[in-house]
């Protein structure tokens, strides 16, 4: 890692409340994967994000604001995440949300193969979809318009613009995680 780890009983104003904000966050809305260590320390992208708080701050209210009420399906989310996680290969992502996708119900072989950079052949047509839209918006460009609006007549206009909303946070945690070299967690910490 090229950050140190920040140890929780050094932090003071800020950087402290945001720990506190980030630690209630991750009991509430994380479970499955390790994102705190043995020592009730932040690892995986939270760690950065409390490194740098004038940055890591902003990206923590912005994963508030898409988990609070989510308008999609938990997997149909999952799915964007995956696809954004193996494009980057951002390892840290990809543990934490094959866990987590297995959890919200996608299968062991959908997992496998979109973890892998490939689309699943027997994806519903919603998760087709979703698979798709991630892949469009990670690869970069427009996303086509009979894509952008079949997304539209499936998700509703608010789902649409929480999976954009989704995919792109989700191309800020992998940044994050590889521009920072964050690593899986220790054994000892699972």
């Amino acid at each position: 890692m090229r950050l140190p780890q920040l140890d929780h009983t050094t932090l003071e104003g800020d950087q402290l409340a945001l720990y506190e904000d980030m630690k209630a966050g991750i009991h509430k809305n994380f479970a499955g994967f390790t994102a705190i260590d043995n020592k009730d320390d932040l690892i995986g992208p939270w760690n950065p994000w409390l490194s740098f708080p004038q940055f890591g701050g902003p990206v923590w209210k912005l994963v508030l604001a898409l988990g609070d009420n989510p308008v999609l399906p938990k997997p149909i989310r999952e799915i964007g995440i995956l696809v954004t996680g193996a494009h980057f290969h951002s390892a840290y992502e990809l543990y934490a949300h094959i866990l987590v996708a297995k959890l919200r119900g996608l299968s062991d072989s959908k997992v496998r193969t979109i973890s892998s950079g490939n689309r699943p052949a027997d994806l519903t047509y919603e998760e087709g979809l979703a698979y798709d839209f991630a892949f469009a918006l990670v690869n970069g460009g427009i996303v086509p318009e009979i894509l952008y609006q079949e997304a539209e007549q499936a998700f509703g206009r608010d789902g649409t613009a929480e999976f954009i909303y989704l995919v792109g946070l989700y191309c800020m945690v992998s940044t994050t995680l590889n521009g920072f070299k964050v690593p899986l967690p220790e054994e000892e910490d699972l």
